[in-house]
């Protein structure tokens, strides 16, 4: 991982604010087609009449509740939740939607986002899949787009003016995995699981993705022809390059990953630890290679976007510019900039290209 340390809490942060989508952030969306007109909004999801305290299979409450509509509403609203979801996954091509329902309107209060999670069933077979509703934010715009172009993750999401979608990430939770899994499944070999924390851990870090609790991530096991092999996956994007403190960015320092941290630090020899690092660093750079073109477009619309105060800014790069031991760091002025830093700093230590400095035409 990025350095041997006891895990601990960095300190709590007041709320994040939801930031809007800019000008240059909006043209960048439509250019790549993120940005469509979609049948419904967020606003119209939240004229809701009543709810339901969703329980989960044991009975126990949930931070879900189920929302009821006027049933006068019920069949348009249906209908436009299903063309949303024929926009996400087949480009909008509901020929081959037209046996799917809504079985379920969920709303969730936690979390800046408070989203609507649509349950969207088969009738033919009753296989279920998710999509979310949620308030649009830059930061979580820019989370995703990072996710899809320098994780081994792709990603589907989709924007309209203030409302944005995005698709069901499938694994098991984080806090799930560590209480009910870790340890338990002879066919999860242990050192399976710590490379992929070191993986993740410096994907976090070089992307600036922050707040990566337990509850935040997701695992995802596939079965393979001698072992399982796993991907641990982010499924909550709020956090993208607001905060101020290194460690923040540094899923290894989080209370709620400690027993996950210490199962992997018994099974992994620190040379090895930084091999898998380095591996992890090689492939983010070729990512940004392949997409260098896109990412480039991103970065510069990222920097020139306030999505964090100057304080902050200017907190992290001082703590980046110490722990590379690179003074550029203190010429940045924006997250985004801090993000092309990074890919610098690990280009430096690889001896790969990096994505190249591009404006807009």
């Amino acid at each position: 991982m990025a350095e041997a340390a006891t895990p601990s809490e960095p300190a709590p942060t007041r709320r994040k604010p939801s930031f809007p989508i800019s000008s240059d952030l909006l043209g960048y969306l439509r250019r790549y087609r993120r940005e469509r007109v979609l049948p419904l909004t967020y606003e119209r999801l939240r004229a809701f009449h009543e709810v339901i305290p969703l329980t989960n299979e044991k009975g126990k409450p949930t931070l879900w509740d189920t929302v009821i509509y006027d049933a006068n509403e019920m069949p348009a609203l249906n209908e436009a939740l299903k063309q949303v979801y024929a926009l996400l996954k087949v480009d909008g091509d509901m020929s081959v939607v037209s046996h799917l329902y809504v079985d379920r309107v969920d709303f969730c209060t936690f979390g800046n986002s408070t989203p609507f999670r649509i349950r969207i069933v088969n009738a033919y077979n009753d296989n279920q899949d998710y999509f979310y509703v949620k308030k649009a934010d830059a930061s979580r715009v820019y989370g995703l787009e990072l996710e899809h172009l320098l994780s081994p993750n792709r990603l589907n999401y989709l924007t309209h003016g203030s409302t944005l979608v995005e698709e069901h990430v499938v694994g098991i939770p984080g806090d799930m995995f560590i209480k009910d899994w870790l340890g338990q499944h002879a066919e999860l070999k242990p050192i399976r699981i710590a490379k992929e924390l070191v993986k993740f851990n410096e994907r976090c870090f070089v992307r600036l993705l922050g707040d990566m609790r337990a509850y935040n991530f997701v695992f995802v096991v596939t079965p393979d022809f001698e072992e399982a092999q796993l991907r641990i996956r982010a499924m909550d994007f709020d956090q993208q390059s607001y905060n101020g403190r290194k460690n923040f960015y540094l899923p290894q320092f989080f209370v709620d990953n400690a027993a996950l941290v210490k199962f992997c630090a018994k099974h992994l020899h620190p040379e090895t630890a930084n091999q898998y690092r380095r591996e992890e660093q090689t492939l983010i750079l070729q990512r940004a290679s392949l997409a260098s073109e896109r990412l480039g477009l991103l970065l510069h619309d990222m920097a020139r976007d306030p999505i964090a105060p100057p304080d902050k800014v200017h907190h992290l790069r001082a703590e980046l510019a110490e722990h590379f031991h690179r003074p550029d760091y203190l010429k940045c002025e924006t997250m985004g900039a801090l993000i092309r830093q990074n890919l610098e700093s690990i280009r430096r230590e690889t001896g790969r290209p990096v994505v190249p400095e591009l404006v807009p035409e």
